[in-house]
């Protein structure tokens, strides 16, 4: 038996993927529910001065083959998406209203294996209509809730508590008041989780 703990994540970033497919098997195998915590990466990136992966050309090229290793070595399917970067901002509203709604975890698998494992650009609004329109039937409404003020507020207030808790990039967890950033700390994280 584990504490749980806390899963800060962006759909934009493959190490989060590949996290978030280590968490399915740590729910299962100790009888955990994880507490996600959806943010953007792109306004905590701002908050703490940082820059994409992506931004800086050679760790770009490395962050694709390193993130290839790290899945094949888990044995997690994924495809580094051709369409990368994938503008998240509204992706993790939707998540947001996911929540809402009770189908937040639905809602994290389907974008996360679309962008991931299935290599769909999601910064086609086509895409993502059909996407939702799988899990919830009112699309059109769906994608109006995640513009409302006050799910746009939460988003960015989520963004600044994470990064007031000390929080720079995702994947990250959280436990103990002890930060763990990376998908390769969830072996710290659970010797954490049974303190």
């Amino acid at each position: 038996m584990i504490n749980p703990f806390e899963f800060y994540f962006d759909f934009g970033s493959p190490y989060s993927f590949l996290a978030h497919k280590e968490i399915i098997k740590i729910e299962k195998n100790y009888q955990v529910k994880i507490s996600y915590k959806p943010i953007l990466l792109g306004g905590l990136m701002k908050l703490a001065g940082n820059k994409a992966n992506i931004d800086i050309p050679a760790k770009g090229k490395y962050m694709i083959r390193d993130c290839k290793l790290c899945a094949e070595k888990k044995d997690i399917e994924f495809h580094f998406n051709n369409f990368f970067p994938i503008k998240t901002l509204n992706l993790m509203r939707c998540a947001l209203v996911a929540q809402e709604k009770d189908f937040f975890q639905v809602f994290i698998n389907t974008i996360f294996d679309a962008m991931w494992k299935n290599g769909l650009n999601l910064n086609d609004i086509s895409v993502l209509k059909k996407l939702i329109k799988k899990i919830y039937p009112d699309t059109d409404t769906f994608l109006l809730e995640a513009e409302n003020p006050k799910i746009k507020n939460d988003l960015k207030k989520k963004t600044d508590e994470a990064y007031n808790k000390g929080i720079f990039g995702v994947p990250t967890f959280f436990i103990n008041n002890k930060i763990f950033w990376g998908q390769d700390r969830l072996e710290f994280v659970l010797n954490e989780a049974q303190k």
